[in-house]
């Protein structure tokens, strides 16, 4: 039986033994780390061995969780240094004896010599009983003896380097506000010497306390009050996360699960930026535009390489520096803002931000349009195996070669779906069969949230009635619709699925991309399962439609509370009727599908 990995063997004795983190081997300064287990005892060994290996998982954890000194840190302890020494002398002398309680102390005194029969001739009994009121009338002059010798001695210790009278304090900050600094690095000793220059100034203000002046003002230049972002820890709930967990719980847009998942991980990057412990008052504009400047630079899909293991954003950035893989779009930059904003607003309505730090910072959106199938990429494609026949329908490397095999469920329905109404795959994937049925005469497609099943819409304004195209009805929808309600089907796609995030489809998607790409129609980036969304929106337009006027039939615009309830006028179905069918692609030929 092989032993335990974090277990080792030095001569007779055991030691345990961990690797050191990728990410954290530049903080170390090597790669693993020991330590005797002082026994020669296997069983021994290994009882002692997991405290230790989990004491050091433990520091691992909160050394990812500190961030780097910076300049912005050190003026915020050498402040925060200065007002909390005075805040000390002050609660210090509002415990100092009054007149009033010298008086009462001596009385007190006097009344246990008479009661006590003390010999007054007796000098160390005398002392004795008067030692409370003697240490009354000292303490003031006790305390600023004391404050005087420490100034004098600070003053010293800063000329010669010496910093062992401020160590306590220092070591305090940085665990407060955990900063990660090598015990042996000059930014110590810097920040040192200026939390020193700090209590200096804190002491000669206690000094002229002394004399009644509390109008004094520090001198020394670096002693002033901090304007920029200090690394402070976030009082308990008041952690960036924390408070998207309650925003995303009352979700107050109505926003899709979906997309409330992929702002969580948008918002998680920024996180990672600021430190888990950042407080969510401390999120300002500096904070965003640095962000902002690393998500300009950040990989596409970084937390899916190996290249990137192990690495937070500031990492993987420098370390593409290197390899040079391709870096997101301008367009998913923004969705990370985006996110990222709606947040922030609702921080602000809220109370814990003053004004919204993502405000006017999304770049600007290039005029191109967005890529659309020509019509003889539509014929090429439905005349694919996808459409036609395939060699297997369970592995996707066998949909692109021709075969007997018919592919009819969601992979088959979908694009076409999304072609002849311009829904999200997703919308369609989640149908009901008792969400495609008749009203009025006119068959329609209801996209909602209401009914059984894990339904989502991507606002509440999503919610609509969809007409379904006459081409769809001659293509077979129908017949599938109504097969699927015999076959006792509550969904219709039942084998259209959400990934681990939630995603309904999302692998269809992907896949469906690497079918374009197998069939020759795409390199790189470009079109994709969203590209039959674009190309009905252009059937409209070149309809006659304005934006405006088909936004709704889109989801991009909330229409009226019959989207959530799916029950219409006949009049305004038959306009919506209308306006669907006008959806036509010159030169399409879907005849080799017409009998499916």
């Amino acid at each position: 039986m092989a032993r335990l990995t974090y277990l080792e063997r030095r001569g007779a004795t055991y030691y345990a033994r961990i690797d050191i983190p990728v990410d954290l081997v530049p903080l170390y300064h090597t790669t693993t780390r020991k330590k005797s287990l002082r026994t020669k005892d296997e069983a021994t060994a290994k009882a002692r061995l997991w405290p230790v290996i989990e004491a050091w998982r433990a520091e691992f954890d909160d050394v990812r969780t500190r961030r780097e000194l910076t300049a912005d840190d050190k003026a915020d302890a050498v402040w925060q240094h200065y007002t909390r020494a005075l805040q000390r002398d002050e609660q210090i002398r509002q415990t100092m004896p009054t007149d009033a309680d010298i008086e009462a102390a001596t009385k007190q005194a006097v009344e246990r010599v008479q009661r006590d029969g003390i010999d007054v001739r007796d000098t160390l009994v005398l002392l004795d009983a008067s030692v409370d009121v003697m240490v009354l009338k000292k303490r003031r002059a006790f305390d600023a003896h004391a404050r005087r010798v420490k100034l004098d001695a600070m003053r010293k210790h800063l000329v010669a380097g010496e910093t062992a009278l401020i160590e306590d304090e220092l070591d305090d900050y940085i665990e407060r506000n955990k900063l990660l600094i090598d015990p042996l690095s000059p930014d110590r000793g810097d920040l040192a010497r200026k939390m020193m220059r700090a209590e200096i100034e804190a002491l000669q203000r206690t000094v002229e306390r002394d004399q009644g002046d509390y109008g004094g003002s520090p001198k020394d230049p670096i002693v002033k009050p901090a304007t920029g972002t200090s690394r402070e820890q976030a009082a308990p709930g008041e952690g960036i996360m924390e408070l998207f967990e309650v925003y995303a719980a009352e979700n107050p847009k109505g926003i899709a699960t979906d997309t409330i998942a992929q702002a969580r991980r948008d918002v998680g990057t920024f996180v990672d930026y600021v430190g888990s412990t950042c407080p969510v008052h401390r999120i300002d504009k500096k904070a965003v535009r640095e962000w902002k400047a690393l998500l300009m630079k950040y990989p596409v899909k970084a937390t899916e390489s190996t290249a990137f293991a192990g690495m937070k954003l500031a990492q993987i950035v420098k370390h593409n520096e290197t390899i040079g893989k391709p870096v997101i779009t301008a367009r998913t930059v923004n969705r990370y803002l985006a996110g990222f904003s709606a947040f922030c607003s609702w921080l602000v309505n809220h109370g814990y931000l003053d004004h919204n730090p993502a405000d006017g910072m999304f770049l600007k959106k290039t005029k191109s349009s967005k890529p659309v199938f020509t019509s003889d990429q539509m014929n090429a494609l439905f005349k694919s195996p996808l459409f036609t026949g395939c060699q297997s329908a369970d592995e996707w490397r066998f949909v692109a070669k021709p075969g007997n095999v018919k592919i009819l469920d969601h992979r088959y329905w979908l694009p076409l779906i999304m072609l002849y109404s311009g829904a999200r795959p997703a919308e369609i994937a989640q149908l009901a069969v008792a969400d495609v049925r008749q009203e009025h005469g006119h068959w329609i497609m209801h996209i909602t949230t209401e009914g059984e099943g894990d339904k989502s819409v991507k606002t509440e304004g999503s919610m609509r009635v969809v007409p379904v195209h006459d081409e769809l009805i001659r293509l077979g929808f129908i017949k599938y619709r109504d097969g699927m309600e015999a076959a006792g089907h509550k969904r219709l796609f039942p084998e259209a699925k959400r990934n681990s995030r939630g995603q309904m489809v999302a692998e269809f998607s992907r896949e469906f991309g690497r079918y374009l790409t197998r069939l020759g129609m795409k390199t790189g980036r470009g079109l994709s399962l969203y590209s039959f969304r674009h190309g009905a929106a252009d059937a409209l337009r070149r309809a006659g439609h304005l934006d405006e006027h088909f936004g709704f039939i889109l989801g991009h615009t909330a229409g009226t509370m019959t989207g959530r309830y799916g029950i219409m006028p006949q009049g305004m179905l038959a306009q919506r009727v209308a306006l669907v069918n006008s959806i036509a692609y010159p030169g399409l030929d879907l005849s080799q599908l017409s009998s499916t």
